[in-house]
């Protein structure tokens, strides 16, 4: 994420020439101006990345403009010069927010000093605002039935590598939890780990999302905004539900995996970057490629080395293991003491088939946690798992809609499907996309079924 653009503002022409030149050799695009009201028109105009400023100038003090600047979001990085420097006036203009202060003369070597300074400082806080934060040191992947001792040697040794990687499996199986291992396994650890969902976005925005855009490039772009590939350059970026993007940005991804380039919406630079991908699906891209939903080019390009999430029906006591940490997570959360399960729990939850897997698991131990009396096990009423084995759809709790238990009687099929779906959005906390992962839908078409049952209106969140 280098810089682009940098003004100098100086009346001094051998400075204004000196500096201009040494940028220019750098790739940099250079405005220079001898007057604040001169930056101010450059500024107005265009997006800076830095601005070298002198402080004695024929129109005003430059710190002025510092300023001026640092009440303004997204303004360019301040340099101070001056030939009547003081410690003093350094520390003035520090607290004012210059990011470094120069005094005249300087060497060209203190320019490059200050450059890399910047654009390390600059990165930093751009990827801060992506950057993932619940990451943990240790693994999450918990398991130990054969099918997941399987899994983790292969997350192990695929992560060592640079190969792309696609991860598959039904919903809520954990593939995004493996997507971190990958990336916290790898040699690229230390760098950004950038997530998009890709379900979440809106198509006119998902370009941008991916490429960023310049200043201007549609309405509403008043100043130019990396992408998140841009990002994640030097590290890696997870694409979670790579089916759902348009068969027009997948040609553009493409060009990304396959010339690690592109240029921004609204622009004609092209950027460069060292990135690598991975990516998630629970939908079997190869018959989305047979019905032309999928380019098969793509498709090829990403899955250099697949990985298959087993689902949880597959895993045997794995489903203690994560009913336990559940429980101790949820406990903590909620503020109880639960000291465990009783044997009919602990047997309805081994007898369950889990069409939603984890987060299925996941969403019905913290409703049971909050049901449970303190300092007392886990019931097995608590779990809401009344159905027997092969029944169950989704989480189907004992309470059932009023219309129902109130008459007795049965429902027209398109009400029962209203109230099964509110049901489940309830049970997510109005997750719109974890609800439509255990509903097996994507989240467009859980939204189509909620505007046309006349739940569009409801407070929902649009991803965990």
């Amino acid at each position: 994420m280098a810089f682009e653009k940098i003004i100098v503002l100086d009346d001094e022409l051998f400075i204004r020439k000196s500096l201009e030149e040494q940028l220019r050799k750098k790739k940099y695009t250079v405005a220079t101006a001898s007057t604040i009201e001169q930056a101010r028109k450059y500024l107005s105009k265009d997006n800076f990345d830095l601005i070298f400023v002198d402080v004695r100038l024929p129109d005003g003090d430059g710190r002025e403009l510092l300023e001026e600047l640092s009440q303004v979001p997204d303004s360019p990085m301040v340099v101070i010069m001056t030939g009547f420097g003081t410690i003093e006036s350094a520390v003035e203009c520090m607290r004012k927010g210059a990011f470094d202060y120069l005094i005249k003369p300087f060497s060209l070597d203190a320019i490059e000093v200050i450059l890399d300074k910047a654009e390390n400082y600059n990165r930093l806080i751009r990827v801060n605002q992506f950057y993932n934060k619940e990451l943990q040191s240790d693994s999450t992947i918990i398991g130990e039935s054969k099918a997941m001792v399987r899994l983790k040697e292969m997350v192990k040794k695929v992560a060592a590598t640079e190969a792309t990687v696609l991860i598959t499996g039904e919903n809520g199986t954990g593939k995004e939890l493996v997507a971190q291992d990958l990336y916290r396994l790898s040699s690229r650890d230390k760098q950004p780990f950038i997530k998009v969902n890709c379900a979440a976005i809106s198509e006119t925005l998902m370009e941008s999302e991916f490429f960023g855009h310049e200043k201007g490039a549609f309405t509403g772009a008043s100043q130019r905004r990396e992408g998140r590939f841009e990002l994640a350059n030097q590290g890696t970026i997870l694409l979670d539900e790579i089916s759902e993007i348009s068969l027009h940005l997948q040609a553009k991804l493409l060009r990304v995996l396959q010339e690690r380039e592109f240029e921004r919406v609204g622009g004609n630079q092209t950027i460069h970057v060292d990135v690598r991908v991975i990516a998630t699906t629970n939908r079997n891209l190869l018959e989305q490629v047979k019905h032309d939903r999928f380019r098969e080019d793509l498709y090829y390009r990403l899955n250099v080395f697949p990985i298959e999430v087993p689902p949880l029906r597959d895993r045997g006591d794995d489903v203690l293991l994560l009913a336990d940490e559940f429980l101790g997570k949820f406990s903590q959360k909620h503020n109880l003491t639960i000291p465990g399960y009783t044997k009919e729990a602990l047997s309805v939850l081994r007898a369950h088939t889990w069409p939603g897997n984890v987060r299925e698991l996941q969403n019905t131990i913290e409703r049971a946690v909050i049901l449970s009396e303190n300092n007392k096990p886990v019931q097995a009423n608590s779990l809401g798992l009344t159905l027997q084995v092969g029944q169950s759809k989704a989480p189907i709790f004992s309470e059932m809609p009023e219309e129902v238990s109130a008459t007795g009687q049965q429902l027209p099929l398109k009400e029962m499907e209203r109230e099964y779906i509110a049901s489940i959005l309830k049970s997510t906390d109005n997750n719109v996309t974890q609800a439509a992962e255990i509903l097996d839908l994507s989240a467009k078409e859980l939204r189509a079924k909620l505007k046309s049952y006349g739940l569009a209106n409801e407070k929902v969140v649009a991803s965990s």
